[in-house]
């Protein structure tokens, strides 16, 4: 198969690496300027992958859209209107089928990304997402991950799982679009959560927080239509492991960092998720207690003892 790749940071040039190991054709696309397109493209390799030579790196999108049927998202979530904004001024671009492999909500509108590419002129139908568990560091070293593959099209779909699925990455077929972009979007928040709890010495409230954290997101899930039981699946709870444990989590480290008033060298995705998620769950009239005190704890500037006690005082109500 023929795949463009938009987005070479560290997951977009392990997909490229994953694509290419597996025998597909794989054009990569950078923004010129940036100095991680740069050095990737100049060296050819990054502190994860290494790429072949048969690998096509460009900075012209018209090129790189033209060279395949398949195009692969892999940018910041808040960064996907914009691009959009320049595939759509390509000639055939609504003709491609998008996969989108990144997590979050658009800060702002509560936008899932899929509506993105929607409102940009791509048809539903068109669209895919790629999410749920698994780090590079990881899965370079040779360690094996389930993930999931979800879509508006149940036959395209179905086709991906089962054309990319490989002894490295087993793919599960999704049945609930909604679900599988909000779930994996969400689990970033919880990532901060948990990261918070370590800072803050509460490690052992980690399973309190996947327990509620899944409960309270299958809540906003139903409330926008998807099915409640995505939360528990691949895309949220599955990932928790990942996200809310692993070394390798940026969200985890983010809070726990910003909880001991320490600085991380990135701002972590679950940040603007956390406000994009309350705007989405404003709209649907759905709580989300734990979003709420992440976003309080990281903008409002809320004390470790103000953050667990408005958790802890709330109403008692029955767990289901």
């Amino acid at each position: 198969m023929n795949f463009t790749l938009l987005g070479c940071g560290r997951w977009g040039s392990f997909i490229a690496w994953y694509l290419n190991k597996n025998g597909n054709h794989v054009t990569v696309w950078g923004r010129e300027g940036d100095p991680i397109v740069e050095n990737l493209f100049s060296t050819r390799k990054n502190e994860y992958v290494e790429f072949p030579e048969e690998i096509n790196l460009t900075t012209d999108l018209s090129f790189a859209l033209s060279e395949s049927e398949y195009v692969i998202i892999s940018i910041s979530s808040q960064g996907v209107r914009d691009l959009m904004s320049k595939v759509s001024q390509l000639d055939g671009y609504s003709e491609k089928k998008y996969i989108l492999c990144m997590k979050g909500i658009e800060n702002g509108t509560g936008a899932r990304l899929s509506t993105i590419l929607i409102d940009a002129g791509v048809p539903k139908e068109n669209i895919a997402v790629w999410v749920g568990p698994g780090h590079i560091q990881a899965f370079t070293q040779g360690v094996p991950s389930v993930m999931i593959i979800d879509a508006y099209n149940s036959e395209l779909s179905e086709y991906l799982v089962k054309t990319l699925r490989t002894d490295l990455i087993r793919f599960y077929q999704g049945q609930d679009i909604i679900g599988s972009e909000i779930g994996a979007a969400a689990k970033n928040v919880m990532g901060i959560a948990a990261g918070l709890l370590d800072g803050y010495g509460f490690s052992t409230l980690k399973g309190g927080l996947m327990a509620r954290g899944a409960r309270e997101i299958s809540r906003l899930i139903k409330a926008c239509g998807g099915n409640e039981l995505s939360a528990y699946g691949l895309c949220h709870l599955g990932d928790y492991e990942a996200t809310l444990f692993s070394q390798y989590s940026h969200n985890r480290m983010f809070g726990e960092k910003f909880a001991k008033g320490e600085t991380f060298e990135k701002l972590a995705e679950g940040v603007a998720t956390s406000s994009a998620l309350l705007t989405l769950a404003e709209k649907v009239d759905v709580e989300l207690p734990i979003t709420q005190t992440v976003y309080d704890v990281i903008n409002n500037k809320i004390s470790k003892e103000d953050a667990i006690k408005r958790l802890f005082i709330r109403d008692n109500i029955k767990e289901f």
